[in-house]
């Protein structure tokens, strides 16, 4: 006869048993002493084959392991019975003693309630959707008005001029105007609300920009490099500005956020306080008076600064030559220590991730070519040497001793 089956959707309980057994047995040793030593126990209404034909039972799994001579396992049976029936059936399993030949003790160790574990599950699915939904939840009207303002901001962007330099729209009402590098800048300060600025749109200073130095008060905005020192330079050399500030060291105007546009502004300086360490010898590329470097940096971010490049020894030179020399065609770089020990080789494209992680790093040797991002990295990881095949920045841009091959001889 077909025994019923009751489907784990129906099933209200479920009786977690663990069964130990003195013997080797098989499963269905198992089911025949459950059936066979507890008929007549509890009476007609609660007889098992009789609850599990009308499927109030569910079927039963018995999952058995082997060991030294000795059976042990779990059984486990699903009931739609109420709370106290199962109970009793749950109990009733203990009074097994006895499967085939073997003696046996069986435990119940729990009877679960189905309906809590679904529960459970619908709480911390809830709380999943609920999370996913917070984070891609539609934006508050706030947060509209702003987006939509900075987009209308950002496409007041207009042609200045007869050399049609990228500005914002308040230049010509505006009494003081803000000077930048490029077009970028320019978007980036419209982004933030700032109108009355326009871009130098080159390292040559257009005509349309000495007329209005001419008109306006004029303040620098340039990036945190080398670069824009060379071009406060030529503007004071060869137009009328009255104040200059920088982008914080390393980064570009075009990447500011709006509190760091701020901040740099407040912090301008009157250009003649800057003028007393220009020369007229643009070639050469001399730092920007001490007192407007102080303004732009915090004091104990300036002592960092004030590192001095220390000369390699000869012997220094042919070690670090010889990596050098080692690492030809690998792609790879030499991670060292303040005592010149190797800590590890890795690819040069993992380099990034690898130096900001490590904190003892002193010296990198590299088959490559140092860039400024590179670099960047390196310095905010309080690396002292870079030791590469080639290098795309000046010594003076950055507070990292970088030498090439040239730099070993």
């Amino acid at each position: 006869m077909k025994m019923g089956k009751i489907s784990p959707v129906t099933a209200k309980y479920i009786v977690h048993t663990q069964i130990q057994i003195d013997g080797i047995v098989d499963k269905p040793d198992v089911i025949g002493a459950i059936f066979g030593q507890t008929e007549g126990l509890l009476g007609a209404d609660l007889e098992l084959r009789e609850l599990q034909r009308s499927g109030r039972i569910g079927r039963i799994e018995v999952n058995l392991d082997i060991k030294s001579g000795k059976s042990s396992g779990a059984i486990i049976i699903p009931s739609s019975l109420d709370k106290a029936e199962t109970a009793i059936i749950a109990a009733a399993l203990e009074t097994i003693q006895r499967i085939g030949p073997c003696d046996s003790r069986v435990r119940v160790e729990k009877v679960e309630d189905v309906r809590i574990s679904k529960r459970n599950y619908v709480i911390d699915r809830a709380k999943e959707l609920l999370k996913n939904l917070t984070e891609t939840v539609l934006p508050d009207s706030q947060e509209i008005t702003d987006e939509v303002a900075q987009s209308v901001r950002m496409m007041e962007i207009m042609e200045y001029g007869r050399d049609r330099l990228p500005a914002g729209p308040a230049i010509d009402e505006s009494e003081e105007i803000i000077l930048v590098e490029g077009r970028a800048d320019v978007l980036n300060l419209l982004k933030q609300g700032i109108k009355n600025v326009i871009a130098l749109n080159g390292t040559n200073v257009p005509e349309t920009i000495k007329e209005l130095c001419k008109q306006k008060v004029v303040t620098v905005f340039v990036d945190g490099d080398r670069g824009g020192d060379l071009i406060v330079r030529e503007l004071a050399n060869v137009t009328e500005i009255d104040y200059v500030t920088k982008a914080p060291d390393g980064k570009e105007v075009e990447e500011l956020t709006k509190k760091e546009i701020h901040k740099a502004l407040r912090s301008k300086v009157a250009v003649e306080q800057i003028k007393l360490d220009l020369k007229p010898d643009l070639n050469k590329e001399q730092p920007l008076h001490r007192e407007y470097k102080e303004i732009q940096q915090p004091r104990e971010i300036q002592q960092v600064r004030k590192i001095e490049k220390i000369d390699l020894q000869k012997k220094e030179k042919t070690m670090f030559k010889d990596m050098l020399e080692r690492l030809v065609g690998t792609r790879g770089a030499y991670i060292l220590d303040k005592n010149s020990k190797i800590l590890g080789k890795v690819p040069v494209s993992e380099l990034p991730n690898t130096v900001k992680d490590l904190k003892s790093v002193h010296t990198i040797v590299m088959d490559g070519t140092v860039d400024r991002d590179l670099a960047k990295i390196a310095e905010s990881a309080d690396v002292k040497y870079m030791i590469a095949a080639n290098s795309r920045i000046r010594q003076g841009d950055t507070r990292i001793s970088v030498l090439t091959n040239n730099d070993l001889i």
